[in-house]
C-alpha cells in the first residue's frame, strides 16, 4: 500500500505493507510537537510505527514519475494509494489508473470541494465548543483530542478495505474521497446534535463534567482525589444507592421533586441536587474507602489521573496490557509503545514496530 496520512497505521499494524512517501528533508508534520529533548518528533513517530519511508524529491519531474510508477506497480496486493494531496495534476485518479486499471485510491480532503481545513479549524464550526467547558464560561472551548482525524483515519480504513474487496470480486479499481468536514458532521447528526437543534429548537449549554441526559458527574474525595461517578442504567444507579446507603435522602429528593430516579432522565433534572448529597458523602470519606465501597457495589467509576499516574500505575497504561511493548526507536530511544487494540482468534497480536528513519527504505524499495 502507497501512502500518505495517518490511516495507513492502523493498516500497517494488522500487516499491511504501508510504503510512505515523504519529501526530501520530511513533511509538514515531521516536526511537530510533542518533541524529544533533541527536536525528534514523537507525534511523527508514533503515527508512523511499523511503515517503510522512501524519500523523493516530489517537486521534480523524475521524482514524480518514481511515485506513479510504484503507486500503479503490478501484483495482487499492490495497487492501493491513499494520499491528503488534491487528486489533482500528477496525482489525478484518471490519470493514475491509464497505467493500472484496478487502482484503488483513497483521497482524504478538508472539506467535499477539496478546499483546505484540520481538525481545528473543522471542530469551531460544529459547535461543539460551545457545548464544552464549564456553565457560564461564555466563550467556546476547545477541545484538545482531534477526533475528527481519528475518526476520519477509522473511515479512511473501512474504505480502504471495502474498496479492496470489491476489487477482489469484480477486478475494478475506484477512487473514494472523504471530507474531514463531512466526517464531523455526520457524526453530529448521527449522535442527535443536529436534530436537537433542529427539532427542539434548543442550543445546548456547556455542563461542565457532568453527563448529559442521565446521572454522571465528578467528585472529589475527603483526601483530594478526583473521580468520576457514572449511573445510566438502573443497575449502575441501584449500585451507587447501595455503595453511598443514601437511599433514603435519595427518596426524599424524588418525592419533593416529583421524579422517578429508576429513569435516566429524570437523574439529570434533579442532577444538580443528586450531586450535592454526593458531594458531602464523598467530601466525607478517603479514596481507599469510597473505592472499596464502589467496587463492591459494583458503580460504575473512575479516579482522574494524569498521564504520568497512569504510567506509574494503571496496568492497561503498560507491559502487562498485551497490546503494549517497549521498543527502542532510532533516534528517541526505548519506551512503551502500543500495537494493534485489535484482537484476532484466528491469528497473534503483531508486536509494535519501530517507524522508520526518514527515506530509511529508499533503496530497497527502489531495487
Amino acid at each position: 500500500m502507497r501512502a500518505r496520512g495517518k490511516p495507513p497505521r492502523t493498516l500497517a499494524q494488522q500487516g499491511a505493507d504501508v510504503i510512505r512517501f515523504d519529501p526530501l528533508g520530511g513533511g509538514l508534520d515531521y516536526t511537530r510537537w510533542p518533541i524529544a529533548g533533541d527536536g525528534t518528533s514523537l507525534y511523527w513517530h508514533g503515527l508512523n510505527k511499523g511503515k517503510r519511508s522512501i524519500a523523493v524529491d516530489i517537486r521534480s519531474p523524475e521524482g514524480r514519475e518514481l511515485i506513479t510508477g510504484l503507486i500503479a506497480a503490478p501484483g495482487e496486493e499492490g495497487g492501493i494509494f491513499l494520499t491528503n494531496f488534491p487528486a489533482s495534476g500528477w496525482l489525478d485518479y484518471a490519470a493514475l489508473s491509464k497505467r493500472r486499471e484496478d487502482l484503488i485510491m483513497i483521497n482524504v480532503t478538508g472539506n467535499a470541494d477539496g478546499s483546505s481545513e484540520v481538525d481545528y479549524t473543522v471542530n469551531p464550526s460544529t459547535g461543539l465548543p460551545y457545548i464544552t467547558g464549564r456553565d457560564g464560561a461564555g466563550a467556546p472551548v476547545n477541545h484538545v483530542l482531534p477526533a475528527w482525524d481519528l475518526i476520519t483515519g477509522s473511515h479512511a480504513v473501512v474504505a480502504v478495505l471495502a474498496a479492496e474487496r470489491h476489487r477482489t470480486r469484480s477486478g475494478q479499481g475506484q477512487y473514494v474521497r472523504l471530507a474531514l468536514s463531512d466526517i464531523a458532521f455526520a457524526t453530529m447528526g448521527n449522535l442527535g446534535f443536529i436534530a436537537e437543534a433542529q427539532i427542539n429548537g434548543q442550543q445546548r449549554s456547556a455542563i461542565g463534567n457532568d453527563l448529559y441526559g442521565a446521572f454522571g458527574s465528578d467528585f472529589i474525595s475527603k483526601d483530594g482525589v478526583r473521580l468520576m461517578i457514572v449511573a445510566i442504567t438502573k443497575r449502575m444507579w441501584r449500585a451507587v444507592v447501595e455503595a453511598t446507603g443514601l437511599g433514603d435522602a435519595f427518596d426524599r429528593l424524588a418525592a419533593r421533586e416529583n421524579v422517578n430516579l429508576e429513569d435516566e432522565g429524570d437523574r439529570f433534572r434533579v442532577g444538580a441536587a443528586l450531586r450535592d448529597l454526593l458531594n458531602l458523602w464523598c467530601a466525607d470519606r478517603n479514596y481507599d474507602d469510597i473505592k472499596s465501597a464502589f467496587d463492591q457495589a459494583g458503580v460504575l467509576w473512575s479516579r482522574y489521573q494524569s498521564i504520568s499516574e497512569a504510567l506509574a500505575h494503571d496496568p492497561r497504561c503498560s507491559p502487562s496490557n498485551r497490546m503494549f511493548a517497549e521498543i527502542d526507536q532510532p533516534g528517541i530511544g526505548r519506551y512503551l509503545t502500543p500495537g494493534s487494540p485489535i484482537e484476532f482468534s484466528q491469528g497473534a497480536r503483531q508486536d509494535p514496530r519501530p517507524a522508520p528513519r526518514l527515506g530509511e527504505h529508499t533503496e530497497e524499495i527502489l531495487a
